[in-house]
Formats: C-alpha cells, structure tokens, sequence
C-alpha cells in the first residue's frame, strides 16, 4: 500500500525586505502528503454531533423516559454534511472522519442500571443492511464521503460484527443457530473474552460456528414488509457464489457489513470489539473488506482521490502501543491482530502517558513508533494516540483544566491523532446528572465554543495535515536555553523529504531560535502559528513566541 503521493512545493514570489519578520501575505501552501501515522483522525457520534433535519428526529417511536443523554438527540447527516459544506473540517487540519456504526439500531431501549438507553450511538444493531433512520438515508451518507473527498479528508466507518443490539420487547432475539445469549465474560483468558456475550443482554454472534444457516426469520418478515427481499437475496447469493464462502453467521455478517465499502467509497472501517471474535474471522472480513474497496474503486474511477488499499483500524480494548505488537490474553496466549491483517490499532495509553512532560512524552513515542514498525519492516503497523473518547471514563483532561496541553501533546506527538468532537471547542466531559459514559457523549457545544481552543487546534491540525514529519518523522530534541522544548522531525519515505522545527511550552515573546539543522539552505522560513514569514541570519532567526508555540517550515 502506498500512503504517500508526491510532495511538491509551489515556487513563492517574495518581496525581501530589510524586516526581520512579515506577514505572511501571499505564501503558496505546499502539496498536501497522506500518511496514515501522521492522519489526523476526528471521531464523532452522529446523533451527538449537528442537527441538521429535524424531520427525522422522531421517524421512529423512541418516547419513553431515559436517564440523562441517554435517548437520541437529533444529531444526523444533514448536520455532518453542513459542517463539511462551512469547511468545518479542514479548517481543522482534519484527513479522516470517523463515524460510529450509521446502521438500523434496535427500536426500544434498555435500562443498564443507568436509567433507559435508547440505541443512540450505533452499537446496537438490528439490520445491518439498512440505515438508521434517525440519522438520515443512505444517498445523505455517500454524500457525506463524497463531500469529504472533494475536501481530500478520508472516511472511516465504525462496524460491529460480533454482538446484535439487547433484546427488548420491540426487538426479538435471533436463533440459537445465530447468537448465544450466555455466559457473560469473563475475561479470564482468550476463550472467556470470545466464547460470551458482553454483557448478559447483548446477544453474541456465534462466529466461531462453521455450520451454515438460514436467514433469521425475523429479518425476513422485515425485509418483505419493506419490499426488498429479493434484492437482499439475491445480493447475498451473489456474494456466496463470488466467495465461495460457506453461509455462516460470520460470513453473512461480513458480507453485509463490507457492502459498504463496496457500494459508497469509503475508505476504511474502525472495528469495534477485536478481542471478541476469533483471528481467522478477521482476517477473512479484512481480505473481503479490501477487495470490496477494490471494486468500488474500479466501478468510480473518477470519484477515487487515492490509490490506497482499504485501511482497517481497531479496537482492542486495553491494548498500548508500549507493550509493542501483541495483545496479552495471558502470559502464554499473546495474539498479534496486525498478523491477520490490521493496519492499525487504538492506543489506550497515550492518555495516561501524556501525563509526562512535552520531551519526555515525544521522544517515548518517537521510539514506540520506530520499535513498532521495525519488528516486521514489511509490513504496516499503525497507532492512533486519544485524549478523550466515547467509552473511556478516565480521559487525560476531564475537566478541560489542561486544553491547550492536552492539544498540543496530541497533535504534536509521533502516531496518528484522534480528536473526539468537542475536544477543539471544550465541549463538557463531566454533566450534572449523567451516569458513566453518558458524561462523554453530549450534544455538540456549537453555542459555547471555546474559540481560542479552537484556533490553537487549527493552526496544530492544518501544521500536522500539511507535513507527515509531525506524526511520521523522526524525533530529534534541539538545544534550547530557557522554557519549553524545540525539536525537529525529520521524514524520508518513497521518495519525500518533509522536516519541520517546532517548539512547545516556550515563554510568550521575543525569542532566538538557532535553525541551520533542520533548514542549512534556508534564507527565510515560515512560522505557521504566528504567520509569519522569518528571515534567517547566521542561522538563527528572531521570533515572536505566540500561545507558547512556534511551527516553523520550510517554502
């Protein structure tokens, strides 16, 4: 897989004067280059995030008191594709979007202990060939991956394979061929975290079963009565007779969830739940993920805005980059997911290890990058680094004390970064009344937003966006007398050369930063966080440190 395309810089025609330092009037920005260790990943909930129809808000009965921000908000495509029509995102620096699962949920709710639950963040599926009402139609979501290419920003769509949605009166269980309803896990070993359900009303997909089977009749009676049982039959007898994969549970579930990547474009899935379903699965849902993609991409050629494969990140719940490539079920049971296809992997750790200080934080991922990728130099071993999430009680900055740290240690530090909506704009991780994860799942705060904190991941996401050195590079800390850190980094893949110098945590005014080892040739370069153009003299320039920050590149 290539993730790169050639970098270029455009030729820039500059007035020199004998000012130190000038506004960055007329400066032409380089060739944009796409790695996925440098992406810029932002993740949202679709109900959480805009609502842009309200016509759809209550297309399905969901009325029943919940606990708080436990029902469905409003939040849709329409909303997500205004957002991408104001340029919201690549405002941000954002190359990907990551959407949590936009498929039917279940039609009633659960109550967890934490009041009722309605299906609002998309993990509890009920068809998985249709699309949730409440958030929109299938032609809203090919635009939303359409309208996010013409922007060069990728999207990843969040699927589960491995549980349906609670069983509740308006949503009865599947066949016995089909799902087991017990034990719970355990979690005591490998077969403990597979063999089970998650919790004891969340009915497990039997993936391990290599017995065929008939269709749930329940999905059946729902496909006639709205009038596309043939369709769906024939489609999946289509994909038996090209596969040549037996009808199993985890074989029809494959097929429906890599239709759509074969039927919109997009460019990749974030799986949900890796631990829970056995390896040889995986890899034959990646196998058929990627060339799904292919035939995309060979019936639209003129809608392709890359020649990648099809990018597979997961979700292996506790996994860290600093424990290298392995998941450890037990000290004799390691399993390594990046064997059976998986390009990259959710780094749980980044939040408790950006703890540290600036130096100590980018030189340990520098390593953990390097270590990661040069156990197997063929092959391809992604992490993405996470401040806030969506399950993740203990994020690094609950209480939004630390925002600008938390920014800056994320975007700036080696691997891939996600930001979880609102993490730009201060959006509240803590809510009066809610209970667990409801906390990390509040509306948008599009009428408070922090526009300072806004500004600052701007500037740090577009840096990141335009250069593969801040994510992708190599780490090397500079000689600097008094506050903060300067480093550069340093990229040489395929053919492009990216190097940057940036300085974190540094005194607000006038400073002298010496350049000549990452620029030697440099007469002048560029600070993209004040915008200014900087003349070199001797090797050093003269700067004026703004929010701590400096991000000097080349032109």
């Amino acid at each position: 897989m290539k993730h790169i395309y050639l970098l270029f810089f455009l030729l820039i025609a500059l007035v020199i004067t004998s000012c130190n330092s000038k506004d960055n009037a007329d400066v032409a920005v380089p060739e944009k280059v796409f790695d996925w260790s440098s992406a810029h990943v932002y993740f949202l909930l679709t109900d959480r995030f805009k609502n842009g129809d309200t016509t759809n808000d209550t297309i399905i009965k969901r009325d029943l008191e919940t606990g708080k921000l436990r029902d469905f908000r409003g939040g849709d495509f329409a909303g997500i594709i205004q957002k991408l029509d104001e340029g919201y995102f690549s405002d941000l620096g954002v190359n990907a979007i990551w959407l949590t699962p936009i498929w039917e949920q279940i039609h009633g709710s659960v109550d967890e202990g934490t009041g009722n639950t309605y299906a609002f963040h998309g993990y509890w599926a009920k068809d998985w060939t249709a699309i949730e009402p409440s958030y929109g139609t299938y032609e809203e979501f090919k635009t939303i991956v359409q309208k996010a290419h013409n922007q060069d920003i990728r999207v990843l769509l969040d699927v589960v394979i491995n549980h349906t949605g609670p069983v509740t009166e308006l949503d009865l269980v599947w066949p016995s061929d089909w799902v087991r309803t017990t034990p719970t896990c355990t979690y005591q070993d490998q077969a403990t975290a597979v063999d089970c359900t998650l919790t004891n009303n969340l009915p497990d997909i039997l993936t391990n079963s290599s017995k065929e089977v008939e269709l749930p009749e329940i999905l059946i009676q729902k496909w006639k009565k709205e009038g596309r049982y043939d369709q769906e039959i024939q489609e999946i007898d289509a994909f038996f007779e090209e596969t040549g994969l037996p009808r199993t549970p985890s074989n029809y579930l494959i097929k429906w969830v890599t239709d759509y990547a074969r039927e919109t474009g997009v460019d990749g899935f974030r799986v949900d739940t890796v631990k829970h379903v056995e390896e040889d699965v995986w890899q034959t849902f990646i196998e058929q993920s990627k060339k799904a993609f292919e035939k995309w991409k060979s019936n639209h050629p003129e809608l392709m805005i890359h020649g990648d494969e099809f990018f597979v990140l997961g979700e292996l719940y506790g996994w860290e980059v600093a424990g290298g490539r392995p998941f450890p079920f037990s000290d004799e049971n390691q399993v390594d997911y990046f064997d059976y296809g998986y390009d990259g992997m959710i780094n749980f750790g980044f939040k408790r290890h950006a703890q540290a200080s600036y130096e100590e934080l980018f030189s340990k991922y520098d390593s953990f990058r390097e270590s990661l990728l040069n156990e197997d130099p063929n092959d391809k071993a992604y992490f993405m680094n996470y401040i806030s999430s969506h399950d993740d009680g203990q994020p690094f900055d609950p209480r939004r004390e630390k925002r600008y740290e938390a920014a800056t240690k994320l975007l700036l530090a080696p691997g891939m970064a996600q930001t979880y909506y609102g993490d730009e704009t201060a959006r509240q991780l803590i809510v009066d009344g809610a209970l667990g994860d409801a906390n990390l799942r509040s509306m948008m705060n599009w009428n408070a937003i922090d526009n300072n904190l806004l500004s600052h991941y701007q500037k740090l996401g577009t840096f990141r966006s335009n250069h593969p050195a801040v994510g992708a590079g190599k780490h090397f800390k500079l000689q600097h007398d008094g506050q903060g850190v300067v480093f550069a980094r340093f990229y040489n893949k395929n053919g492009v050369v990216d190097d940057v110098l940036i300085g974190t945590g540094l005194t607000n005014g006038p400073t002298t930063i010496e350049v000549k080892k990452v620029f030697p040739n440099a007469t002048e370069i560029r600070d993209a966080y004040s915008d200014k153009i900087l003349s070199v003299e001797d090797g050093m320039v003269s700067i004026q440190v703004v929010n701590n920050t400096i991000l000097l590149e080349s032109f």
